[in-house]
Parts: structure tokens; C-alpha cells; sequence
């Protein structure tokens, strides 16, 4: 998939296969709950919507924000941390979600990778 804006992407990365990249948190999401269980040692990643640098997608934090539109309408944006949610002031009207609501109780694959992408 083509990314539209860089501050909304998200990837997942497994090895020996190319990186499936995402435009919005919320497709990452879908595909994960509904499409084909990830490779093995799949890491899934999200872009921090303010740094633009990859982050954990099981580490992040998240935040919901209705009048924020992202490419596929999902309003998440993620961030390295609180302080980065801090100093964003797109997200300063919107309400933090956990990674269970999002991605679901097994929440997204990955933990420490190997490399980053």
C-alpha cells in the first residue's frame, strides 16, 4: 500500500519477506485481526505521529483524536511515549486508547526485533 502521509503509517516487517506497509494505525489493525495470522517473528511498527520515527507498535501510545482525519478514517495517531503525545499539538483534544482496543487482546506481533527497519 501506497503511504499518503508518513505521520500515520505503520508497518509489518517478517523476515525473509518484504515489509507490508499501512497508511493508517487502523488498517494495520484490520489486517491483523482479519487477515492471515503474521509470519513467524513478524514485528508490526507505527510511525510517531510527531517524530515520524519507528516505534514498537506493542509500545506505543496511542491516542484517538475525532477531528484529526487520518487516510482511512481510523483518527489514531501513535507516539514513542507520553511525552511525545505532550508535545504534539495535534493530539491535545483527543483520548489515549490502549493497545488491546486497538489490535485486540494478543495485541500487535513483536517485542524486541533483531533490527530495525
Amino acid at each position: 500500500m501506497t503511504v499518503s502521509d508518513p505521520r500515520f503509517a505503520a508497518q509489518l516487517v517478517a523476515p525473509g519477506e518484504e515489509p507490508m506497509f499501512f497508511d493508517d494505525i487502523g488498517c494495520l489493525a484490520a489486517y491483523l485481526r482479519q487477515g492471515p495470522p503474521p509470519a513467524k517473528g513478524a514485528v508490526a511498527y507505527v510511525a510517531d505521529h510527531r517524530t515520524r520515527a519507528w516505534v514498537l507498535a506493542s509500545r506505543a501510545t496511542y491516542t484517538r483524536v475525532a477531528r484529526l482525519e487520518t487516510p482511512m478514517s481510523s483518527h489514531l495517531v501513535a507516539h514513542a511515549d507520553a511525552a511525545s503525545v505532550r508535545a504534539d499539538p495535534d493530539t491535545q483534544d483527543g483520548t489515549l486508547v490502549g493497545v488491546a482496543e486497538i489490535f485486540g487482546p494478543a495485541g500487535p506481533p513483536g517485542g524486541q526485533p533483531s533490527r530495525c527497519p
